[in-house]
């Protein structure tokens, strides 16, 4: 039994798939409660959208690594998000959804004329099989700045979703800071699309700390929680998607969205 149920890891592609997991979901989690915070389900959403665009930009000026493109892109799209955001009163969620539609629209169209668009395919589920130790290096290094800018920003991060006005009014550089956050969203949907896939990744950004925030009684617990979430989901998934040989990214979203029916069920009869 016990056999059977390591012989997984016998494979050196789900070693790779497994580390990148074990990268990949603590950012999730953690970037996720901020997200959340700031109810910027809608901005995430259209970065993820904007992959498209991003690597048929790619594509039309003969860039061999479209993930380049793409993260150029992406960090563009998000300041200019981030400057029409805070130059509108009120709801932001209409033109952010126009802005994600046009992205999404253009980078179609560019990546499926002549009939090509099956080789870009995969970009919509994701194969975080297909993982290598290099991109895996890629994501250590992400994961390590994204940590330093938490440890380093968090108050003044925590102090802009709280209010705006106030942090100004204490001298924080709101926007520096909310542009700082919004580059790191997209630098990691940029490097974690591919394996987990345009249609599910914000669903693994949001599914985590939402689920904490149903039963988490402080910030830590808050946090805390949605790492944990964002991390289980992440392994269970693989493994079950291993063994019922189904998208492994899918799978992980399962197991996210049957957590967070879980807690709220929690947290709504405690």
């Amino acid at each position: 039994m016990t056999e059977m149920l390591t012989s997984w890891l016998t494979y050196d592609f789900m070693k790779n798939a497994l580390i990148a997991v074990l990268i990949i979901t603590p950012l999730f989690g953690l970037l996720g409660t901020m997200i959340v915070n700031n109810k910027m389900a809608f901005f995430s959403d259209a970065l993820g959208h904007s992959a498209l665009t991003g690597m048929a930009i790619g594509v039309v000026c003969g860039i061999q690594d479209t993930n380049l493109s793409m993260v150029i892109f992406a960090v563009v799209f998000a300041l200019l998000l981030n400057k029409i955001s805070s130059s509108i009163k009120g709801s932001t969620d209409t033109i952010i959804s126009v802005f994600s539609s046009c992205s999404i629209a253009i980078g179609l169209a560019i990546l499926s004329r002549g009939g090509n668009f099956s080789k870009y395919s995969s970009l919509l589920v994701g194969d975080i099989l297909s993982i290598t130790v290099r991109e895996i290096i890629y994501l250590l290094l992400i994961f390590i700045a994204t940590v330093i800018f938490w440890i380093f920003c968090y108050n003044q991060l925590q102090a802009v979703s709280i209010h705006r006005t106030l942090a100004k009014s204490r001298h924080i550089k709101v926007a520096l800071i909310e542009n700082l956050f919004s580059i790191f969203i997209a630098l990691v949907v940029m490097l974690s699309i591919k394996w987990v896939g345009i249609l599910i990744i914000n669903a693994l950004l949001i599914l985590p700390a939402a689920s904490s925030r149903n039963i988490a009684e402080n910030v830590r617990e808050y946090h805390l929680f949605a790492v944990i979430f964002s991390m289980f989901s992440g392994v269970v998934g693989l493994v079950i998607s291993y063994f019922t040989n189904v998208a492994s990214g899918p799978m992980i979203v399962i197991i996210a969205s049957i957590i967070f029916f879980a807690t709220y069920l929690y947290g709504k009869n405690r």
